[in-house]
């Protein structure tokens, strides 16, 4: 079963768009320009949401997930 973080790793503000990406299994760029046209069209909404959602979704443990790279497959 996956769980939600933030990542450690595919970040630009917080981590939670990569977090979000790694997830729901897409291009973290995607989750990105979504979060974008929606903070543009819904007039400032997401910003709130995205900070409040940056404080309550944890941090991913370290060694955790595909962006390992000390881990080998």
């Amino acid at each position: 079963m996956n769980k939600l973080y933030r990542s450690r790793t595919d970040r630009k503000i917080s981590g939670l768009c990569g977090g979000l990406a790694q997830y729901f299994g897409v291009d973290p760029t995607v989750i990105r320009l979504v979060t974008a046209v929606g903070a543009l069209c819904s007039f400032g909404t997401f910003v709130p949401i995205y900070i409040i959602a940056s404080l309550l979704v944890p941090k991913e443990p370290a060694g955790f997930g595909f962006h390992d790279y000390n881990h080998t497959y």
